[in-house]
């Protein structure tokens, strides 16, 4: 979990022993770790470990200084670290990062997700499944926040986001790029593992109010639905449609490798 540092020279917090783990072994300048005195656990000593390994000042402190920094709102689980900003990147950082992985681009395009538990699961989703990054509208949209980074368990450390002032545009780019635009939308005809999803691919998530707005659906080359039981629930919130379609990406990408592999 991120928040800002007072007194720490535009330094922010990062709460919570995922997070912190996370922060040092992606190499994130950590400037010191504070530790609640008396606590145990191998949670705690792995975070001890990585610190030391980095040469990262560990501090013992009373619980009570770290439920002062915390506040009511956020829980710390008895490990905080002062670290630097965590900055954006730019969308062609992602495609580089693709490329030079010989990887066909797998982008992720989040527009209008407001709650931070929701964009924290998506970049977890994203970062576990193997997405380059994530696209993100500046306004409208929830960024890295304290919130996403504990929803997201570390996650943050891991993937790139991008912030652009247009969706569709960034879609038209990425489309320029070689890239096929896909969403979800439970209306739609087509069933998403009907559709081939193995190629340079870039997927759409849309807000928990609108979904995918139509000026982006425009954009969308493929427009996907996903199966729920009759009478059941009608969609899925944002994270869960986003999680599902992404490994269903994965699957296809997967089975057309093994294909490649076992061809004459």
């Amino acid at each position: 979990m991120l928040r800002d540092s007072p007194g720490h020279g535009g330094s922010e917090f990062i709460f919570g022993r995922n997070p912190v783990a996370e922060a040092l072994r992606a190499g994130r300048p950590v400037t010191k770790v504070m530790v609640a005195a008396g606590g145990t656990g191998q949670a705690r000593k792995t975070i001890l470990r990585l610190a030391r390994e980095r040469r990262v000042p560990v501090v013992e402190v009373d619980r009570r200084k770290l439920d002062s920094i915390a506040g009511s709102d956020t829980v710390h689980q008895g490990v905080v670290a002062v670290v630097s900003p965590r900055g954006y990147v730019e969308p062609e950082d992602i495609l580089m990062l693709a490329r030079s992985r010989n990887e066909d681009p797998l982008v992720t395009v989040i527009s209008g997700v407001l709650d931070p538990q929701n964009f924290g699961a998506i970049l977890r989703s994203a970062s576990a499944a193997g997405s380059h990054g994530a696209i993100i509208r500046e306004r409208r949209q929830v960024g890295l926040t304290a919130a996403v980074s504990k929803a997201a368990a570390g996650a943050v450390e891991h993937i790139g986001v991008a912030r652009v002032p247009n969706i569709p545009a960034a879609l038209r780019w990425l489309k320029d790029q070689g890239l096929w635009i896909v969403a979800a939308h439970q209306d739609a005809r087509q069933v998403l593992w009907d559709v081939d999803l193995s190629g340079p691919l870039a997927v759409v998530v849309g807000g928990e109010d609108a979904g995918v707005r139509p000026a982006e659906m425009k954009e969308c080359d493929l427009v996907v639905s996903i199966p729920m039981v009759p009478g059941s629930v009608s969609s899925l919130n944002a994270s869960a449609a986003y999680a599902v379609l992404i490994y269903e990406v994965i699957r296809q990408r997967r089975a057309k490798s093994e294909t490649r592999r076992t061809l004459p």
